[in-house]
């Protein structure tokens, strides 16, 4: 090794890195509160408020159990939803609810207030333009 330095040649280190370690750029993930698998809310409810005008087809409530019921030019759909028949204005009413005692999904609903009486919500929409096909009683 002296040697070759003293002929002056010039001996250049070269360093080799054996144990190279990679560390984690990113942290791990911890869980969520909302997987990506989570079910979006349906948004239930009343559509439109009592006074609002409405045209013909419009959704007026719906729901998974009857809550609200259908009045005057409202229809009920096959899943619940309460839908306007007639162009006009929406009122809502709160009337006495007379049930079938001798159905049994009434019996089950309704056990124990036999006695009581009941109130339900029902939609009505009242038509922009009436009808003007009135009678007196005397004339009937």
């Amino acid at each position: 090794m002296s040697a070759l330095l003293s002929s002056g040649s010039t001996l250049k280190a070269t360093s080799i890195v054996i144990n190279a370690i990679r560390n984690a750029s990113k942290k791990t993930g911890g869980s969520t509160r909302n997987p990506k698998g989570h079910a979006r809310p349906k948004h239930r409810g009343w559509k439109v408020q009592d006074g609002h005008d409405v045209s013909a087809g419009t959704i007026l409530a719906t729901q998974l159990t009857p809550r609200f019921h259908p009045g005057l030019n409202v229809g009920f759909g096959k899943n619940g939803t309460l839908f306007a028949l007639e162009h006009g204005k929406v009122c809502v009413t709160c009337e006495k609810f007379d049930p079938n005692w001798d159905h049994t999904w009434v019996q089950r609903i309704y056990a124990g207030r036999e006695k009581q009486t009941i109130y339900k919500k029902y939609f009505n929409v009242i038509p922009e333009k009436q009808h003007k096909r009135f009678r007196l009683v005397d004339e009937v």
